[in-house]
This record gives structure tokens, C-alpha cells and sequence, in this order.
């Protein structure tokens, strides 16, 4: 399988200074808060930490035993509905409703988006990217703070072992004072021969829970387990809906049907899914933007990993029943960023790869003389390659109203004083084109 590169570490300036590791975190936190509410961040600030209270070794043994061809079944949402459905206003407990209202009033949403964050290396090129995060809830413009967090997947190297959240996905995002949601990545959910717990074990405790509880993998941080139905589902928020998939644990392509495999273990409720969630767009006529978010790309320029074809048939064949399409669609797992814009008839369509949260930075591919590709890029009739960063972390800032869907880049070397984004797409709602 393909290796993880070491990351490189372009680091800006940090909010707080740094201090020692801490002990190993406490296991045994009570079930729920102590008011029975969603918690998001600590009370107060804190210096990022310098090294990881729980040891991560080396991996390559354990790379060693895994089935680079075995997929994994997918679980069950709750509910057993065709279409999950998570509110925003559900994720945000008693205040969920005056919450949403008032980012009705606003006009707009803002939320961010990333994938690819847990590091194996040490805290650093986590916590440069999440002290930026942190840095745009200081807006004064209310209705510029961010809503919520969608996570793109790998919150955890290697195998998603609970052991390592603390450190990996708790830790980081301490101070971020809003709901993270997540969909789980190849990395999330794979496992090894001999591996103690079963496929997607931490990912489902932490986001998938009933309810808002304290897990033990949050140690003694205040933040509570996410309360998504299940790996996939429909994330509604005022002025956009995001559709989850989960593309599952080959390194690659993603996989997100039996592909009328009969013996496959992964069954077609994913399709199901996701064609009753844009047919009921369609039938409601729907004027926000719909976003599909899956960890794999189906499109990518990266030198590590491929895209994933077949998936994206998938995509398209639910498209085509539903009669109606995403106005985006967001990915991770090549570690960098990435832009294309695919068009359709008269639509136009950004697929954009965010997988540069911490974990590494891999170079795209080049020229066969060796010299970086220029974009745009045509990669046929229908496919343009617009831009790219493989030098940085960074992360999305996505913006919503009721005519446009703005998706920005920030790289994380600008520190927190650069708001202006390296790279940015504006989608027309309407006429679904790009500008």
C-alpha cells in the first residue's frame, strides 16, 4: 500500500506559547456534561502542547497485516430511514433553535472544512492549522464566525485507535468553540490482522453517539461525542445541506457500493442514500446549496494516491435518478489541496480536496521533464485542473447565502493575521456556474 510521507512542517506563529506534554489523559470521564448539553471547548485558553501524551510508534509492522483489498461492511445509521438527517439545530442542544435563527437573520452561514488531521509526527502541524481555525471566530461581523467544523476525514493515524484521539483529535481542537462533525476516512476505519477492536470502533463512539456524552477517549477535555446517525447521512444547516459518505478503508479508489459485486461486504444502502437525499431536494425544490462531502477523491492530481472512477460513477448514476445535482463536492485523502472544476451541460461543478489539515503535505504530481504543472489545467472536454497547494497546511472557509456558495483556501503559513485566501470559487446557486 501506498506509504504515508513524513510531514513537512511550514509553521506559523503560535497563539500561546508552547508547553511540556501532559500526563497520559484520564479515562474515566463521567458519561454525559455536567448540564446534560453539547460541550465544544474548554472554558479558557491554554498553550498548544510539545509532544503527545500517548507514545505513537512506529506503524510499519502493523501496515504489514493489513488486507490492502479487504473493504469493510458499512454500519447501520439509526433509524433505519433510506435518508438520515442531522440538524444543525439538534447538534447544538437547547440553544440550537435561537442559534439557527439567528444565523437565518444573518443571510448567511460560515463553516469550515478539512481532512486529513490526525499526525503520527507530533502536535505541531495539527495545532497550526486549528490555532488559525480558531483565530476567524474573533470576527466582528457576527455573521462571519463559523457554525461548525465538517471534518473530512482521517481524524486518527494509523488504524482510528482510541488511544491516539486524545492526543490526535481532542487535544487540537480544545479551544474550537463549535460543533465538529465528521465523516470517517480510509484510515478511520481500517483495520489489521489481530487488530483488537473492529472497524470503525472510535470513530463511532465519538461521533456517532445518541447522545452528546463525555467519552473516554476525551480524557479530562470538556467536549462531548458528536451525535451524527451514522457514517453517512445529511447534515442540514440554514442555506445548504451536505450529503456523507463513507468511501471506506482501501488506501485506494473509495468505495462506496457493492460496484454489483454479489460477494462484496459492502451492500448499496450508501446509493440509496444519496439519490433519496437529491431527489428530495429535487421534489422540494431546494434553493440552498447541496454539497456531497466523501473522503476519497474522485479526481486527483496528487503523487501518492488516485482517484477513485468508479466511485464517481456511482455519484453520477444517483445524480442522474435524482435528477439533480450537487453544487460541490468536497474530499480529502490526497494530502494537499486541490481544485477542479467539472462541467456538466451548462453546470459547473468545483471538486476540491482539502487533505492538508496536519497530517502531511505530498507534492502533486509534474511535468515529465520535471517541472511543475501550471494551471488551469484542461483535462479534457469536461475536466479542468483550476489550482493547487502542495506546500502548506491549511483549510476551507466555506461561505453560504442565499445566492452563492463562496468556498476559500487558507493556508496555515500566513499565521493568524492573513485572512485573505490564497485561492477561492464562487458557485452561482442559480445558474450553477463558477466564477
Amino acid at each position: 500500500m501506498p506509504r504515508e510521507n513524513k510531514p513537512d512542517t511550514p509553521l506559523s506563529r503560535k497563539r500561546h506559547p508552547a508547553r511540556k506534554p501532559k500526563p497520559k489523559p484520564v479515562v474515566s470521564a463521567p458519561p454525559v456534561s455536567a448540564s446534560g448539553q453539547p460541550v465544544f471547548s474548554q472554558p479558557a485558553p491554554s498553550p498548544d502542547p510539545t509532544g503527545f501524551a500517548v507514545h505513537h510508534g512506529s506503524d510499519t509492522k502493523l501496515y504489514k497485516l493489513v488486507d490492502p483489498t479487504l473493504l469493510q461492511a458499512i454500519p447501520s445509521a439509526r433509524g433505519g430511514a433510506a435518508e438520515p438527517i442531522l440538524a444543525l439545530s439538534q447538534v447544538l442542544g437547547s440553544a440550537g433553535p435561537a442559534r439557527v435563527a439567528a444565523v437565518e437573520a444573518a443571510g448567511q452561514i460560515v463553516f469550515h472544512a478539512v481532512g486529513d488531521t490526525g499526525s503520527v509526527k507530533g502536535p505541531a502541524t495539527q495545532s497550526v492549522v486549528a490555532d488559525k481555525m480558531v483565530t476567524d471566530f474573533t470576527e466582528m461581523n457576527a455573521a462571519d464566525v463559523p457554525a461548525f467544523y465538517f471534518h473530512l476525514g482521517d481524524v486518527v493515524y494509523s488504524f482510528g485507535e482510541g488511544k491516539y484521539y486524545y492526543d490526535q483529535f481532542y487535544e487540537p481542537y480544545r479551544e474550537y468553540p463549535a460543533p465538529i462533525l465528521a465523516i470517517a476516512g480510509n484510515h478511520d476505519g481500517v483495520v489489521y490482522s489481530g487488530d483488537p477492536a473492529p472497524t470503525l470502533d472510535a470513530f463511532l463512539r465519538n461521533f456517532c453517539s445518541p447522545a452528546p456524552v463525555r467519552t473516554p477517549e476525551a480524557g479530562t477535555l470538556l467536549r462531548t461525542s458528536m451525535i451524527q446517525p451514522g457514517v453517512f447521512f445529511t447534515f442540514d444547516a440554514p442555506f445548504i445541506r451536505i450529503l456523507a459518505l463513507y468511501s471506506n478503508v482501501l488506501e485506494d479508489p473509495g468505495v462506496i457500493s457493492s460496484e454489483a459485486n454479489s460477494t462484496s461486504p459492502v451492500d448499496d444502502r450508501q446509493l440509496t442514500f444519496l439519490t433519496a437525499a437529491l431527489s428530495r431536494a429535487k421534489k422540494e425544490n431546494y434553493a440552498g446549496a447541496v454539497v456531497i462531502a466523501v473522503h476519497h477523491p474522485p479526481f486527483t492530481f496528487g503523487s501518492v494516491h488516485s482517484g477513485s472512477p468508479r466511485m464517481l460513477q456511482d455519484i453520477d448514476a444517483a445524480i442522474a435518478s435524482a435528477g439533480f445535482a450537487p453544487h460541490a463536492i468536497l474530499s480529502g485523502h490526497a494530502h494537499n489541496y486541490q481544485r477542479f472544476t467539472r462541467t456538466v451541460g451548462a453546470t459547473q461543478v468545483p471538486y476540491i480536496i482539502a487533505g492538508d489539515g496536519g497530517h502531511a503535505v505530498n507534492p502533486i504530481q509534474q511535468n515529465i521533464n520535471g517541472t511543475p504543472l501550471r494551471t488551469p489545467l484542461p483535462v479534457s472536454s469536461t475536466l479542468t485542473f483550476e489550482n493547487y497547494d502542495d506546500a502548506d497546511f491549511g483549510y476551507l472557509r466555506i461561505v453560504v447565502d442565499s445566492q452563492t456558495l463562496r468556498i476559500e483556501y487558507h493556508p496555515a503559513s500566513g499565521g493568524p493575521n492573513q485572512k485573505t485566501p490564497d485561492d477561492y470559487v464562487n458557485v452561482n446557486l442559480k445558474t450553477r456556474t463558477t466564477a
